[in-house]
């Protein structure tokens, strides 16, 4: 039986990845103060928060929209399907990773909204990690299969 991960599925976490992008500003902004945390910062060191920061965000949309215009193409079990998937695979499971082990530590605002928000947020990032980890391992398997 050959396992295949629907499309629908697929081009949700698309669209899941460009939501985070652009609610990222609004994350930034409004949860957690971050750019008057960023102007305590040395100029330079400001720019590198905000580069990185700008990283992020452009690293989600487009992610995202790769997913939803190239759905097909994800899942073709080609060297570069495997190489893409794997790597949005990585980028998510970082996230997680990161997420778990030292946001914790941090207080954000106890207000219901971002509870919510962040138990939202992290059920995104998973669905993320799980989906292209399943991307990447059915590319994987499919093209060692036919070579």
């Amino acid at each position: 039986m050959k396992f295949e991960i629907p499309n629908w599925l697929i081009i949700a976490g698309g669209i899941g990845q460009v939501f985070t992008a652009l609610i990222y500003p609004y994350i930034r902004h409004v949860v957690f103060d971050w750019y008057n945390d960023i102007k305590k910062l040395k100029p330079l060191n400001q720019e590198i928060a905000k580069t990185y920061g700008r990283y992020i965000q452009g690293l989600n949309f487009s992610f995202g929209l790769i997913t939803i215009l190239l759905t097909d193409e994800l899942k073709n079990q080609t060297g570069l399907a495997i190489a893409l998937t794997g790597l949005i695979a990585a980028y998510w499971i970082g996230k997680v990773i990161t997420q778990f082990a030292y946001y914790p530590m941090y207080e954000i605002p106890k207000k219901a909204i971002f509870k919510i928000g962040e138990v939202g947020m992290n059920t995104l990032f998973i669905s993320f990690a799980l989906i292209f980890s399943g991307l990447f391992v059915t590319n994987l398997t499919g093209y060692l299969k036919s070579h």
